[in-house]
């Protein structure tokens, strides 16, 4: 069952605001039933040109779940946002539901051990004059799988890059969007 941490900026969440983006973002539920505790981070921003931009993040098991939307209307952002996470969450449970079937194991559910991805403490003693400042260091539990689902999760993040262990290998791999469109992989020499 989700819970919902709603935050604005340049915004004041009003209850009726507040209570939309439950009601919207809780159509996603029935694919969370057996994940305890699921949060799910709402983000609405409204810029001085209006438009208004929504960010939801729903950090999961083996996935976080992320998108974000801008339009003129708040409603309409949180409305694009919710089915586009619906869509990823369809997108993912039937590729990986599909390679769970061709390698015989049973089917693949959002439930299992912590992703273990958080943000590191912050230091206060840090130089602000350096132009090479490390200004978000995050730490990452690096999960077994394929280069393919590495992809998948980078997209659904909205990433560039992925780190992952290579399932096959178990050597630690990262997977790119090339300039092209196209996706690279390095794979490290252990």
């Amino acid at each position: 069952m989700l819970t919902y941490n709603v935050r604005g900026e340049n915004i004041e969440v009003t209850e009726a605001i507040r209570n939309y983006v439950e009601k919207k973002i809780s159509k996603l539920n029935k694919y969370f039933e057996d994940v305890p505790d699921s949060i799910a981070h709402i983000n609405l921003k409204v810029y001085p040109d209006k438009t208004a931009k929504v960010e939801v993040t729903i950090p999961l098991p083996f996935l976080v779940l992320r998108a974000e939307e801008t339009s003129p209307d708040l409603y309409a952002s949180v409305d694009l946002v919710t089915d586009k996470l619906e869509r990823q969450i369809r997108k993912y449970k039937t590729k990986i539901n599909r390679k769970s079937r061709e390698k015989g194991l049973k089917n693949f559910d959002l439930t299992g051990p912590d992703n273990g991805v958080q943000d590191a403490p912050k230091n206060d003693n840090e130089d602000d004059s350096d132009q090479l400042e490390v200004v978000r260091t995050k730490r990452v539990s690096l999960k077994p799988m394929d280069s393919e689902e590495a992809i998948l999760q980078m997209d659904m993040l909205g990433h560039n890059f992925f780190i992952f262990e290579d399932a096959e290998t178990n050597g630690t791999s990262i997977v790119y969007r090339r300039r092209d469109g196209r996706y690279g992989l390095i794979e490290t020499d252990e």
